[in-house]
């Protein structure tokens, strides 16, 4: 694993780095093209802060970023750091040999990791923080939706692009502020929320933690980050997250079909994948809701948006119309298409629990006659520790297509343990149809040859698979979404 940027122990120290108001703060971001380095980028931008920062390739979200006042490069060296610069925040993937790094300490400045800045920012605030081996993003940007509806403005940053948000982030000017609190590397350690929530607990990022009790233990740092006055919400089917509430300080309110759930759902029906359901809370029964999202587990984390929504004060007449109107964040389950009957679909799912819940909800939602998955492996290491998991979760799937692995944080010798092959091979091994095609332009070109009305395609993957899925509309004959 490459080192990095410094000590993630958690610790309110960074605080002092960071005043309340930001106005005229000169903050320069290594990776800023990064999901949520790019979504704290814009929220420091509104905020006043002076923001520039470098990542290797142009993007759509650096551009952006200009567009609203960032200096932005992709030269990465010493003197793409500016003069006048306050203090540098880095991206998680961004090795502690990094020379823009080396040049910032050489000049004695702070320099935070992003998660830190993070943690720092929401001190100064009400904090939320959602957590969960799988769900944040949706979860995270479906409570700030709803928080916004119900005139509590809110601040935010979300791990994806949130079209109804504006964004990936947001500054709103009240007390609240909730971020996506991923566990990679122990990043969530360095926040500071007063209400927090834990989706689930599962295998993953094996990169950086040596076992799954080393997780679950990681995620009891995290939930008694919450001061005894907060409130963790959890979800009461998952075990992991049971066996957390002995040690938790804070509040306890449990969500789901589990032992002593205090928020559930009764009269559970599902149109075209989309569920509606009346609310129970401790035996009381608060309303009817019906949501846009597909998939039994989006009525999960509905769930969780409730509950949090409710100890924020949001009242249930404005909560549920609110809950029905969110349409999801950019790359999951996204409709990208549909062009002579077939169904071109786009999802950020690299777990095999994320892919099996994402690939029944898209049956559910659109019901294809053959439903092609092309599936990018995201990381070497989590497709070697999870590689039977990854092949039984497209059982759902009548074709699976597979490029070659994207190599993201690896080493070179963890990129010789597997390859993209031996995933195709475990598939065929369980009775699946399986092919390895490395090049995104032959996948295309197999796709536009071979599927028909009735179909449905979808791409799965952290890394840039998108592309697939945006190149087949256009070859088909489609017009892509504005």
């Amino acid at each position: 694993m490459n080192s990095t940027v410094v000590s993630n122990r958690p610790s309110r120290s960074d605080v002092r780095v960071i005043p309340g108001r930001l106005e005229n703060l000169r903050v320069h971001m290594i990776g800023i093209g990064g999901t949520g380095m790019s979504g704290l980028a814009a929220l420091l931008l509104r905020r006043g802060a002076r923001v520039s920062g470098s990542d290797l390739i142009l993007s759509s979200e650096l551009t952006r970023l200009a567009e609203s006042g960032a200096r932005v490069t992709t030269r990465q060296g010493p003197e793409s750091v500016p003069d006048d610069c306050d203090l540098v925040v880095a991206s998680a993937a961004i090795p502690g040999d990094h020379p823009e790094l080396l040049a910032a300490r050489r000049r004695g400045l702070p320099t935070l990791k992003y998660a830190q800045m993070l943690g720092a920012l929401m001190a100064h605030h009400d904090g939320i923080a959602i957590s969960g081996t799988h769900g944040k993003s949706t979860t995270t940007a479906w409570l700030a939706y709803v928080l916004r509806r119900a005139g509590c403005d809110p601040s935010f940053v979300v791990g994806a692009t949130v079209p109804q948000l504006g964004g990936g982030s947001g500054a709103g000017d009240g007390p609240l502020f909730v971020a996506e609190a991923c566990e990679y590397d122990r990043s969530f350690l360095n926040l500071h929320p007063r209400r927090a929530a834990i989706l689930n607990i599962e295998e993953d990022h094996l990169d950086c933690y040596h076992d799954l009790h080393a997780i679950r233990a990681a995620f009891a740092q995290f939930a008694d980050r919450v001061p005894p006055e907060g409130l963790v919400v959890l979800n009461a089917a998952d075990a992991r997250c049971r066996e957390l509430v002995p040690g938790i300080r804070a509040r306890v309110e449990r969500f789901g079909d589990g032992p002593q759930s205090n928020w559930r759902v009764r009269d559970l029906s599902f149109d075209a994948g989309c569920g509606s359901f009346t609310v129970v809370h401790n035996g009381e029964v608060l309303g009817r809701a019906a949501i846009a999202l597909a998939g039994r587990h989006n009525v999960d984390n509905a769930l969780a948006v409730i509950a949090l929504a409710r100890d924020c004060g949001v009242p249930w007449d404005v909560l549920a119309p609110a809950l029905g109107e969110f349409r999801g964040a950019h790359r999951r389950l996204e409709l990208r298409g549909t062009v002579g009957g077939v169904h071109i679909l786009d999802d950020y799912a690299h777990h095999p629990t994320e892919i099996r819940v994402t690939l029944e909800a898209a049956r559910a939602r659109y019901r294809p006659h053959r439903l092609w998955v092309v599936f990018q492996p995201h990381q070497h290491s989590r497709t070697r520790f999870l590689l039977a998991d990854f092949a039984r979760s497209f059982a759902q799937a009548e074709r699976v297509v597979v490029p070659d692995i994207y190599f993201v944080r690896d080493s070179e010798r963890e990129r010789e343990l597997v390859c993209a092959a031996d995933l195709v091979r475990a598939i065929r091994d369980g009775g699946g149809h399986a092919t390895y095609v490395p090049a995104f332009d032959d996948i295309v070109a197999l796709l536009a040859r071979e599927v028909s009305a009735g179909d449905a395609v979808l791409t799965m993957g952290a890394g840039n698979i998108w592309k697939v899925a945006d190149e087949l509309v256009r070859r088909l004959g489609g017009h892509l979404p504005d």
